[in-house]
């Protein structure tokens, strides 16, 4: 079952972008999609995995979201994964295919989300990181873990 976040319904997030890039700014999109797809989306079908984001044409795209067939859809149910076009204002348009053009940056997106009635897309401008970047980052989680558990020790 999608989770409640705030007064948003998380309908897929993507767990796996924190791990392997560095997000450095984020944006929210709306989400252009057929009548099938939303009705799949409600119901959580959708998967972020080895998705991104790209600007095209002074448009956004995402490419390889996969959101679920409809249970109740016919012959007219949507492709599961296909390109689906992102609203977002043309200064952040612009702005976003200035920083993709930079070496070693790119837009992933690390939620889709129910919020007022219409499905969001959050899309990240990450970075790689490198594998020693990985290490580190496990490394502070297991510090960090280890100080919560000695404080609760000497707490009791």
């Amino acid at each position: 079952m999608p989770k409640q976040d705030g007064g948003w319904k998380i309908l897929a997030d993507n767990r796996r972008a924190g791990h392997n890039y560095h997000l450095l700014e984020r944006f929210e999109a709306g989400v252009v999609l057929s009548g099938t797809e939303v009705k799949s989306a409600r119901s959580g079908k959708v998967q972020l995995l080895d998705s991104y984001a790209e600007i095209a044409g002074k448009e956004a795209w995402l490419v390889n979201a996969h959101i679920g067939h409809y249970s109740h859809g016919n012959r007219e149910n949507h492709d599961p994964v296909r390109r689906r076009k992102l609203l977002l204002h043309r200064r952040e348009i612009d702005k976003l295919q200035g920083k993709t053009r930079e070496k070693g940056l790119t837009l992933v997106p690390t939620k889709v989300y129910l919020k007022q009635g219409r499905i969001k897309c959050e899309i990240a401008l990450a970075r790689g990181k490198q594998l020693h970047d990985k290490r580190e980052a496990e490394r502070t989680r297991t510090q960090e873990a280890e100080a919560r558990a000695a404080m609760r020790r000497g707490r009791d």
